[in-house]
């Protein structure tokens, strides 16, 4: 991680985070959320792991997708983000936390049908993107499928002023770089297929799909 990345919350942040992203979502984060996660086609009795996962929110929106018999592994490096996580999901017994770096090798090989990364991976350089895309396909089952839901491709200073202003001061210098990357072609050239893409906010968010080939090998 460099000082040109803003998506480690620790410190006197954590508190504040889930609160935070209820208003930059005018309060609709969780409907959204849910939006999101029904397009990922999670199961009942799917293994999933949440890269970057928080304060747990987003895990918890997934359990009842998953159900009794699926389990989802949550990986952060803020003790005190996994403090809140640890809390909010004390009570069910399919969500647990790993203290980690994701963009370090992770103890994780075929295990997971999906994986999940939310509005972290723009927060990195793109060797360090390379490496959570790695660390994704070799901890994916055969056929699994990497879930990438963050900024989309798109010119900002096309985009309403106010938008500009939030995105400028809110955001780190990396996000401005991720809205010119190609995402997808990133991904492909990590060793998973591009399968799908569902846009949302008015195109400014999109969650990218790629799936491990039944063919391809784990290094």
């Amino acid at each position: 991680m460099t000082l040109r990345s803003k998506v480690e919350i620790s410190g006197h942040w954590a508190p504040y985070y889930d609160r935070m992203m209820d208003l930059l979502f005018l309060g609709t984060y969780p409907r959204f959320i849910a939006e999101v996660i029904a397009k990922m086609g999670i199961q009942p009795g799917d293994e999933i792991l949440d890269l970057g996962s928080g304060t747990g929110r987003n895990a918890r929106l997934m359990l009842d997708s998953v159900g009794s018999t699926g389990h989802i592994i949550g990986v952060d490096i803020s003790p005190q983000m996994l403090h809140r996580a640890r809390r909010r999901c004390e009570c069910y017994p399919q969500i647990s936390f790993v203290e980690q770096r994701i963009e370090q090798p992770l103890p994780f090989t075929e295990e997971f049908d999906k994986i999940f990364i939310s509005f972290v991976l723009h927060g990195f350089e793109d060797e360090d993107k390379r490496r959570i895309i790695a660390n994704a396909r070799n901890a994916l089952k055969q056929n699994g499928s990497l879930w990438i839901l963050d900024y989309n491709e798109f010119d900002l200073e096309k985009v309403y002023w106010p938008l500009q202003w939030l995105f400028r001061h809110l955001e780190c210098e990396l996000a401005t770089e991720f809205l010119q990357l190609n995402l997808a072609q990133m991904v492909a050239e990590g060793g998973l297929k591009p399968f799908v893409s569902h846009k949302f906010l008015r195109g400014y968010v999109r969650l990218l799909g790629a799936q491990k080939q039944i063919n391809e090998r784990s290094n």
